[in-house]
């Protein structure tokens, strides 16, 4: 007997929709409730890499994605003046450097999964789930927007400030601050931007211009704060605490003096349609399940966007737990084993190396020059090699398990 036959899952990014692939290959019924009314188009960069390519590869998806590329073509760390410090080029190595070979747009991956997924996904845009009932065969889910449904099981996968896990789990997650605030915009190219990672170092964080494919440019500030402390899943810390208008105050006092590109991205600021801001953290679950309520994703651990592994970690997750639930005889089983596969893995992803992130964002003029300084030198063609595998994300150090109801047809 299937462990589980129509499966409910939050959430329409990267995780949720791959696991939907995943199980419907294995011959689920699958359904996707996502509360934006519509596809999501936005997002910055991601990559993908070491162990999650080749479950893209076995999915026939990795060709798909490889067009998708930004074609960012490496890593350089600025100066205030635009004057290049060190610069890291794209490797051929599929898990080592800052950036990876395989660079996409999360918005333009997720429309490859959805795509892939054709219609034999139901996705509910627009709706949430407002209610779990655990019954002795199933979950009663009642959703925001009327109707009640029975599903074998559910499985959040609707990020790191998860509703769906808040109803399951209550206040046993914790979102751990790493003490840094992050905002996302995108800009009109100009002819002066370039198909680099383009990273100033300044005191106390950083203005990343990175490339895509549609003719913008995707920007970034970062800012170190003194918040590092644990917080409830369900609770409201940093930049998630103010709304757009203050945030966008905020930076303009912070980064006002700010030489290079910043006068550029502060005057986009209060224009962009896709302004995004977050209090940067770590999600920490003491279990992946509840019942038959299941956690992946950032849902269920996020290793923020400092580790360079948060992507890789969801498509292998969905992978994995989409082959325990082909292989096991009942929902218990399955995401027992699911937890045992991934939890060593993820617990290798969150820990990040020493110092990270406050040693790429000092919070001192004396530890941006020694910052910099460290730069050049790591910059130098002898130290590049050594410099990109200690940056690098734990991506290769997981053996993907092969489950033969996964394998295509």
């Amino acid at each position: 007997m299937r462990a589980a036959r129509h499966v409910l899952i939050a959430g329409a990014s990267i995780a949720g929709p791959l696991l939907a692939f995943w199980l419907d290959r294995a011959g689920f019924r699958t359904t996707i409730v996502e509360r934006s009314p519509a596809f999501r188009e936005g997002g910055q960069n991601i990559d993908v890499r070491g162990a999650a390519r080749e479950v893209l590869r076995r999915a026939g998806l990795e060709d798909a994605v490889l067009a998708a590329s930004t074609g960012e073509q490496g890593t350089r760390f600025l100066d205030e003046r635009g004057a290049v410090l060190a610069e890291f080029p794209v490797s051929g190595s599929e898990t080592d450097g800052p950036t990876a070979e395989m660079e996409v747009l999360r918005g333009d991956l997720a429309r490859i999964l959805l795509d892939a997924l054709g219609d034999r996904t139901a996705i509910r845009w627009g709706d949430r789930i407002k209610g779990l009932t655990e019954v002795a065969d199933g979950v009663d889910v009642a959703f925001e927007h009327g109707g009640a449904e029975r599903f074998d099981l559910v499985v959040a996968a609707d990020g790191i400030r998860s509703t769906t896990r808040g109803l399951a789990f209550g206040d046993e997650v914790t979102i751990r601050s790493l003490g840094l605030d992050m905002t996302w915009l995108t800009l009109p190219r100009e002819d002066q931007d370039t198909d680099w990672w383009d990273w100033c170092v300044v005191e106390g964080g950083g203005v990343n211009l990175r490339p895509d494919r549609h003719g913008t440019t995707r920007a970034l500030l970062s800012e170190t704060t003194a918040d590092r402390e644990e917080h409830a899943a369900t609770e409201r810390f940093g930049t998630d605490a103010r709304s757009a208008e203050e945030q966008i105050a905020h930076l303009r006092e912070r980064f006002g003096t700010t030489g290079w590109a910043a006068p550029r991205i502060l005057d986009a600021l209060e224009q962009a349609d896709d302004l995004y801001f977050e209090a940067i953290g770590q999600v920490h679950a003491p279990r992946w399940s509840s019942g038959r309520v299941a956690l992946t994703g950032d849902a269920a651990w996020c290793a923020s966007p400092v580790s360079g592994i948060g992507t890789s970690l969801a498509v292998v997750g969905a992978y994995v737990l989409a082959g325990e639930l082909s292989a096991a005889e009942d929902h218990r089983s399955a995401l027992e084993a699911y937890e045992a596969a991934m939890r060593p893995w993820v617990e290798r992803g969150q820990h990040l190396p020493p110092g990270t992130p406050r040693l790429l964002n000092p919070t001192s003029r004396l530890g941006t020059a020694l910052l910099r300084g460290g730069l050049r030198v790591a910059g130098t063609r002898p130290a590049q090699a050594l410099a990109a595998h200690a940056v690098s994300p734990p991506a290769d150090e997981f053996e993907l398990p092969d489950y033969p109801a996964l394998r295509a047809g």
